[in-house]
């Protein structure tokens, strides 16, 4: 089994997109591989330096994978902060890792056009924990993103860059995990583009939402005038609405309402609250896991001591194995 490593930010609730996406990615990959999935408290200070409820926020976070399926018997699931080896691994790269090159990664480059009055050198340094996050474990994989491949890259650059310096084949080279088949991309709820938090609340279905609400926001969802034709083409807003079907309504339905837009007989208020409906009972399970984790502190502290103690192990035999590589010795 190769040893993967992927990170989490504790940045909101997760929603449909992420399930269809990440999660059921990352469910995938603990039943085949030895995963590391950490909740990285530490870089979520580069956009976020003074957070309002940190540990709010990991513990929403630990609750909704937890809920989602993660199982921390089948992966190591563990909070960035609780292991420390991480930090100094962190700053043993920094000592070889270059400001000209750190200053060409792109996304740090867009973060000093979002956020020109933060360019700390956490944001500078961000590949460099990313990183050591990810070969302190010696992964052989890592998943990442479009926007991540030139982090991965960098990740590979100072793997191999600790290797030449010091003339061995220490660390693993991480090779971007192939999933296999395209993800699935959800659709929002504001006519356009994806599901996610950036467009907006009302554009996402939570897991954390309570079924009214899960209710207004469908009803709420933008559609158009109606086919005024046989078997029109469907507009984006409304091939959305049926890309959202196709995943929580059963098979008839879909059908039902297909044939009534191809007749030019839809009523648009009668399949969104269908739709309404079906994700209200699709996402119930995952709702009521996620209620009774989030009172359940001493099953979320033996989660999160078990994770750091299984971390850790690893961490700290990759620390004191460079030590003795690069030379540092107790008198």
């Amino acid at each position: 089994m190769e040893i993967v490593v992927s990170g989490i930010r504790p940045t909101g609730n997760l929603h449909l997109g992420n399930y269809f996406g990440a999660v059921k990615n990352f469910l995938r990959m603990q039943e085949e591989n030895n995963c590391y999935f950490f909740i990285a408290d530490y870089h979520s200070l580069t956009t976020h330096p003074t957070p309002a409820d940190l540990h709010g926020n990991v513990k929403k976070v630990l609750v909704e994978y937890l809920a989602l399926g993660l199982d921390p018997e089948k992966s190591t699931l563990y909070i960035q902060s609780d292991v420390p080896e991480v930090i100094e691994l962190y700053l043993l790269l920094n000592m070889n890792a270059y400001v000209g090159e750190l200053e060409r990664v792109t996304s740090f480059k867009e973060k000093v056009r979002q956020q020109p009055d933060n360019i700390n050198a956490g944001l500078l340094t961000y590949p460099t924990l990313m990183a050591a996050d990810v070969i302190i474990h010696k992964a052989a994989k890592v998943p990442v993103g479009k926007d991540q491949e030139q982090n991965l890259e960098m990740m590979r650059t100072f793997a191999r860059r600790f290797n030449r310096m010091y003339n061995v084949e220490y660390f693993p080279i991480p090779t971007a995990y192939n999933f296999g088949e395209a993800l699935v991309k959800i659709p929002g709820l504001n006519g356009s583009g994806k599901m996610g938090k950036s467009e907006g609340e009302g554009n996402a279905i939570f897991f954390a939402d309570e079924p009214r609400e899960i209710q207004k926001k469908v009803m709420r969802a933008v559609t158009d005038s109606g086919p005024t034709e046989p078997n029109q083409a469907k507009s984006e807003a409304i091939q959305n609405l049926f890309s959202l079907m196709n995943i929580v309504s059963a098979s008839d339905t879909i059908i039902f309402f297909e044939n009534a837009y191809n007749n030019c007989e839809i009523r648009y208020g009668d399949l969104k609250k269908q739709l309404a409906e079906d994700m209200v009972k699709f996402t119930a399970p995952f709702h009521e896991k996620i209620k009774e984790l989030s009172s359940n502190n001493l099953y979320l502290q033996k989660v999160a001591t078990m994770g750091a103690e299984k971390a850790r192990e690893s961490a700290a035999k990759t620390i004191k194995e460079i030590r003795e590589i690069i030379g540092f010795k107790k008198f």
